[in-house]
């Protein structure tokens, strides 16, 4: 998918669907709230790209972007019908962090 594609996409998402079980992974694992995910969709810069490897049984994503907080979060996500699924988020890797602050 291009990335005016993708960036299009998400331009037409109406929320975000939450399972509960990664919602308690990702706070177990890495202490990021529901709420710092959806905010990094909102925050600027905002960087989006497909996640082709990890797309086998659906088409999925990763974003790097920052909480209100100022928090550099990766976030791997899917979109279903209008909605942001969130799958995984955690801080940023040392090179993510490098390739976000290259956008800013």
């Amino acid at each position: 998918m291009r990335k005016d594609e993708l960036l299009e996409r998400l331009g037409e998402c109406e929320g975000f669907q939450w399972d509960a079980g990664n919602v308690e992974k990702n706070w177990q694992s890495h202490h990021v709230t529901p709420v710092e995910c959806e905010e990094v969709f909102l925050n600027r810069p905002f960087i989006v790209e497909a996640d082709a490897a990890h797309s086998a049984s659906e088409e999925r994503f990763f974003a790097l972007g920052q909480s209100d907080r100022g928090r550099m979060v990766f976030v791997a996500f899917t979109i279903r019908q209008r909605l942001i699924r969130v799958i995984y988020t955690r801080d940023m890797s040392r090179a993510e962090r490098r390739i976000y602050r290259s956008a800013t």
